[in-house]
């Protein structure tokens, strides 16, 4: 049986890409002054906390504590920025 303009295959189109998401996250104020360096107790929490997470999410991290923010705070920027 022949096909019919309405019976034709379609031609498989490349979808397009989708856009990446913005990373820009809106950073809340931070807990404490900025420091040049991570206190012990955080320099553990950091060392406990690299087995699950990424270089480059640990930096994030590093980065964002040295500017006065929390762990806590630091992490879940960091997850909304770069992801694990």
């Amino acid at each position: 049986m022949p096909y019919h303009s309405s019976m034709k295959p379609k031609a498989n189109k490349p979808k397009p890409k989708a856009k990446p998401k913005s990373k820009n996250v809106k950073l809340p104020k931070p807990m404490s002054k900025p420091k040049k360096d991570l206190t012990k107790g955080q320099k553990q929490l950091m060392k406990e906390h690299k087995v699950h997470h990424t270089k480059a999410h640990m930096s994030e991290m590093r980065k964002l504590m040295k500017k006065g923010f929390c762990f806590q705070q630091a992490h879940d920027i960091t997850m909304k920025k770069i992801g694990k």
